[in-house]
């Protein structure tokens, strides 16, 4: 199996351009991400086709559009960072972009914008030869963040390389490896970038990166999360890229995917640090909201609804998005308001709500 690489990319020398080579993979791709600030891989994307010279009309050397001019840039770029870089010319093999400190950097002939302004918002990496490029693409994690990622390729003297979004796949180093998965299989990691090699890398060793520092969330609180691992209690999950929390089994009406993306609520914070994390809003906090969406639902329905005591608890979620208990809260409150009328097969609408039959 290859591993696609970035193509078409040039290096600015004393000596003129240099082009390097690359190869991608002849098979196709299809998009699958997580939702939020984390992010979980594609089984796929379009392999990436080089640029071939002479394709297209190029400014004259150090001529710069004029659209956009005073558009603010960014003033300190770096690698695994969106920058907003000046553009400094337009050649055969792309534009080549102002990235201060770090010199030109060439941002390929396939990522360039048909309406060209002063600068553009672009991702800062290196290409398989270790060369700093630009891409107008956005990769599924960034530096600091966890995501759940597709390994495209395993290499047992190196490691894995994962698909996150980009030409080049990320290398998930040997030693930073735990479960050694094979191709196809998805991973949970955290993306960093390795002080040694000064490359974008990631770990699955995700321990190693959770903030331990007790956390500042209040009850109730709504939080982001990434499934990591399952437990023997439930599920470990990862909350906005820092601690750590666990969504008991026992109150879940389904088994959860790892790298699954969910919106969870801190059910508590223990004195030991860990965090107990729920679907579900806790107390009665729930269930004026969650009442209101149950007689919405019934008046969508026509006025009845086919959920009852009896409804499993996947029934439930699946038509409401909330567990069984809490549905149970909130027909109790609506019952004793006399809003809605419990039969045996299902719930209606009564009372100011609606006509009794």
């Amino acid at each position: 199996m290859l591993r696609a690489r970035s193509q078409g990319i040039f290096l600015a020398t004393p000596g003129g351009i240099w082009e390097g080579g690359g190869h991608a993979t002849p098979s196709t791709k299809k998009v699958q991400a997580c939702v939020g600030a984390v992010r979980c891989a594609r089984p796929g994307r379009p392999a990436r086709v080089p640029a071939s010279p002479g394709d297209g009309d190029a400014l004259d050397a150090g001529e710069v559009p004029k659209s956009e001019v005073g558009k603010e840039v960014s003033a300190a770029p770096a690698l695994g960072s969106r920058s907003r870089l000046e553009i400094l010319r337009q050649t055969t093999p792309g534009l080549y972009l102002d990235g201060g400190p770090l010199g030109e950097i060439l941002l390929p002939r396939r990522y360039v914008p048909a309406d060209l302004g002063r600068d553009l918002d672009v991702f800062i990496y290196r290409d398989s030869e270790d060369r700093l490029v630009a891409t107008t693409e956005t990769p599924l994690a960034m530096p600091g963040e966890f995501a759940c990622l597709r390994i495209q390729e395993v290499k047992p003297s190196l490691g894995a390389f994962l698909d996150w979004g980009l030409a080049k796949d990320l290398l998930l180093p040997r030693r930073e490896q735990v479960t050694f998965s094979r191709e196809g299989a998805l991973v949970v990691v955290r993306v960093f970038i390795d002080e040694k090699s000064d490359r974008i890398v990631a770990s699955e060793r995700i321990d190693r990166w959770l903030n331990l520092t007790p956390p500042e969330y209040a009850k109730d609180q709504e939080m982001k999360v990434l499934v990591a691992r399952e437990t023997p209690l439930g599920y470990s999950a990862i909350i906005e890229n820092a601690h750590v929390g666990l969504l008991y089994r026992t109150d879940l009406a389904n088994p959860l995917r790892i790298g699954e993306t969910l919106t969870a609520f801190v059910r508590a914070i223990r004195p030991d640090g860990k965090i107990d994390l729920a679907l579900d809003r806790a107390g009665f906090s729930r269930v004026k909201p969650l009442a209101e969406q149950i007689l919405e639902a019934i008046r969508t329905a026509g006025g009845r609804l086919a959920l009852h005591d009896g409804s499993t608890p996947a029934e439930i979620r699946d038509a409401l998005g909330v567990s069984k208990k809490a549905f149970k809260q909130a027909v109790g409150v609506l019952y004793r308001k006399k809003l809605l009328v419990i039969e045996a097969d299902g719930i209606r609408l009564g009372g100011p709500a609606g006509p009794q039959r």
